[in-house]
């Protein structure tokens, strides 16, 4: 019994070996397949092929072409194409004399370069303070040659020293025919003008238009001619006037005064 046991065991072992073979070899061939599916893969690159397209060379010939110079000249002599700067003659004087600055100004500082942002800045500030100036002098012999006095730019003319003042002397107490006619000798019109004025104001007191006081100003006495209606109008003109001349600095010669002088006296007139 014990010889017929071991006889079937025997003959079954070799069978579960192989199978246990086979199962084994199964289960690495299948995580084998599953490694290579993880690899890169590769590409085959082919060698590159040839542009079989052939460049075509000109072979035609030359030619070479010149300039027509009778065209060229005949083009020139017409004033259509005359592309050039007006002529100068056909400017005025005035349209001159810019031009010829600005040409000088560029013939100063049209070439000049100077590299680096700093240096640069320079030669467009001097350009500029140099046209500035000049311009500033050309102003100034302008206003000379028209007569122009600059002392109205301080803000106040330079003081003269009178012996008559219309708000702090008595007009009572002047001899204004006197006055004026010395005035007139050294022709000092502008001061003929400021008696002119006080005379008028001494006038104006006798009548009792106004109430001379020692202090008070123009304003105050247009004020109160401005009250008693007559003359108000002429009074305002010749005020104005006083004040342009004396105060504003405005130089008066003898044709101007002579004008003025009537305008006063014709007030005063009016008002007797």
């Amino acid at each position: 019994m014990k010889r017929l046991v071991m006889k079937r065991l025997q003959c079954r072992t070799p069978t579960k070996i192989i199978s246990m073979r086979i199962l084994l070899l199964t289960v690495l061939l299948f995580f084998s397949m599953g490694l290579l599916a993880q690899k890169n893969p590769r590409f085959v690159i082919g060698k590159p092929t040839q542009d079989t397209i052939a460049l075509k060379l000109d072979s035609s010939k030359t030619q070479i072409r010149e300039f027509d110079n009778e065209a060229i000249q005949k083009y020139k002599a017409e004033k259509a194409f005359q592309y050039g700067e007006e002529d100068s003659k056909e400017l005025g004087w005035w349209d001159r004399f810019w031009r010829s600055f600005w040409d000088w100004i560029d013939s100063l500082f049209g070439e000049r370069q100077i590299t680096g942002s700093k240096a640069s800045v320079w030669p467009t500030v001097l350009k500029y303070v140099t046209i500035g100036v000049c311009i500033g002098i050309i102003v100034f012999v302008i206003f000379k040659l028209a007569g122009i006095d600059f002392k109205w730019l301080a803000g106040k003319s330079k003081a003269i020293e009178v012996p008559y003042d219309e708000s702090l002397e008595n007009i009572h107490e002047i001899s204004f025919d006197d006055e004026i006619e010395n005035t007139l000798q050294n022709g000092n019109y502008r001061l003929a003008v400021r008696l002119l004025y006080l005379q008028t104001l001494k006038h104006l007191s006798d009548k009792g238009v106004i109430d001379w006081l020692p202090n008070k100003t123009n304003l105050a006495y247009v004020k109160e001619v401005q009250k008693q209606g007559k003359g108000y109008e002429a009074f305002v003109s010749l005020t104005n006037q006083f004040e342009y001349i004396w105060y504003g600095d405005f130089s008066v010669d003898k044709a101007t005064f002579a004008h003025i002088q009537q305008s006063f006296q014709q007030f005063n007139e009016d008002l007797r």
